[in-house]
């Protein structure tokens, strides 16, 4: 059967992540351009656009400062390629639907073998239809092809050029730039006035070599099908499952706990030779009269410890607000792995260090199969400036903090309050020594405040990405204590060049 690929291409990818995953961010913003931004070389530049701001004449690799001067209006959010590559690998699994070989085509595109899948939707154009109709029920872009080749078919999708009644026609209308060089082979094309890829096809192979290099040829021979180009899918692993039949129904819950621990240790050493650990784990109860019971506890860490899924099964029966009937007894029990994550092999330390993180872990399990996970939670430390925004609070057994909370040097006092009031509580200014510094009397909750010392100011402006008119005025911290020895952390919320007034606020007490 001869091979036939479909290319995706997602071209609004980060825009559309965000609007899907976070909508909250794009209130009374529907009009305004947006753009991604990331530090490159010590310059900001715009990684990613929406079609607005294509549409504003801004492209990738352009400075912040050279866009905001040409787009006065234009939206700046963070750029965060990991997070786009999740998103592109959660599509990739969604695509596994149409075909069970599917590559990923970083960073915005998936090719998929489609041969043999056509007929199953009525044919090509039925395949690619039901995509792009589900794609559009979930507010995404997607620009596809057909090609005999998966060079062909990224091609044609990334370059959509004018109709042509036949693939290799389509295929020479297509831009040089489709053979995807280096920006010096791209421009030497150019300058020699190989402007489309039929113009390059024209040329023989072996001046096509010496000119511009073998790459230009192995790019050129693979999009037409000359030279194999085999795609290299997705591996993904076979779901883990267990389970144990028995001749005599089991009816008593410590012989089924029992078998529960023994199928945990048949899925923990499958799950040992991929080198990962469960976080979902699902048991399916059978009675002899046809009904299913089930049961699911998840673990904050990977696990494929069977002790503690028995401990955490038992804790799931005992906490169930309907005890667990076995009827007739069970002839059938099964137990599935619905989530695994790496688990690598942990260095123990004479001092016990893992012991402690291991600890906290089973704590989090326990409380959340008692409780219920989305009771149970953890702060998570979050990437900002802003002190009130600097901390997140998730589900403890989503996933462990993947920051370090700042700390200070030893000896040296915290640098952050261990009590932060949200929102910042206003304060009356009623002295200072310069107009910049800090304030020698304030009053507080209808008291009165002398400082004996006060140390800063620790200056925190506005977040980058931010529109200057939407960004939050420049804040002045101070740390002071007052005659009886009390600690506050106070800012001033603006400068005196931003605003005629600005005010102050104590946003944090220290022990």
């Amino acid at each position: 059967m001869p091979r036939r690929y479909l290319a995706l291409v997602f071209p609004w990818l980060p825009i559309e992540r965000l609007r899907i995953g976070r909508p909250h961010l794009f209130v009374a913003r529907d009009e305004a351009p947006i753009a991604f931004a990331e530090s490159v070389g010590g310059a900001i530049r715009l990684a990613a656009l929406d079609p607005a701001a294509r549409a504003a004449g801004l492209s990738v690799g352009l400075t912040l400062a050279d866009a905001r001067a040409r787009v006065p209006t234009l939206e700046i959010f963070p750029y965060d390629p990991a997070a786009d590559a999740d998103w592109l690998e959660r599509l990739a699994e969604g695509a596994r639907r149409y075909s069970p070989a599917v590559a990923l085509d970083p960073p915005q595109g998936l090719v998929l073998d489609s041969a043999g899948a056509d007929h199953l939707f009525g044919g090509e154009r039925g395949l690619a239809e039901d995509i792009e109709t589900r794609m559009a029920r979930r507010g995404i872009t997607v620009r596809l092809a057909y090609g005999d080749t998966p060079e062909a078919a990224r091609a044609l999708a990334r370059h959509a050029g004018t109709p042509a009644p036949d693939e290799m026609g389509a295929i020479r209308r297509l831009p040089a730039a489709a053979l995807e060089l280096d920006e010096d082979a791209c421009a030497a094309l150019m300058a020699a006035g190989l402007k489309s890829v039929g113009d390059v096809l024209a040329r023989p192979m072996a001046t096509i070599a010496a000119r511009f290099g073998r790459e230009a040829a192995t790019a050129l021979r693979r999009l037409t099908g000359e030279e194999d180009s085999p795609l290299t899918p997705r591996v993904v692993a076979a779901p883990i499952g267990v389970e144990r039949r028995f001749a005599e129904p089991v009816a008593r819950t410590e012989h089924m706990l029992g078998v529960l621990e023994e199928l945990a240790g048949e899925a923990a050493r499958a799950l040992e030779e991929r080198h990962e650990g469960g976080r979902r784990w699902d048991a399916r109860l059978f009675r002899a009269d046809g009904e299913v019971q089930a049961l699911r506890v998840e673990t904050g860490q990977p696990t494929r410890d069977p002790a503690v899924l028995l401990r955490l099964f038992r804790e799931r029966i005992e906490a169930l607000a309907d005890p667990l009937d076995p009827g007739f007894g069970y002839d059938l029990i099964r137990l599935d792995v619905g989530l695994a994550e790496k688990l690598d092999a942990v260095q123990l330390r004479l001092e016990g260090g893992e012991a402690k993180a291991e600890a906290v872990a089973a704590l989090i399990d326990r409380l959340g199969t008692r409780l219920g996970r989305e009771r149970v939670r953890r702060i998570h430390p979050r990437d900002s400036h802003m002190p009130e925004q600097a901390e997140l609070l998730l589900p403890a057994t989503d996933s462990a903090p993947k920051a370090e909370w700042t700390r200070p040097e030893p000896g040296e006092p915290p640098l952050r309050p261990i009590h932060l009031f949200d929102p910042p509580q206003p304060i009356e200014s009623l002295a200072a020594e310069t107009p910049d510094g800090p304030p020698a009397r304030f009053r507080w909750r209808r008291k009165l405040h002398d400082v004996a010392r006060a140390e800063g100011p620790e200056r925190i402006a506005g977040e980058w990405w931010r529109r200057a008119d939407m960004a939050p005025p420049t804040r002045d911290y101070y740390r002071v204590e007052d005659v009886r020895g009390r600690r506050f952390w106070i800012f001033r919320h603006g400068l005196y060049s931003e605003t005629e007034r600005p005010r102050w606020y104590v946003h944090g007490l220290f022990a």
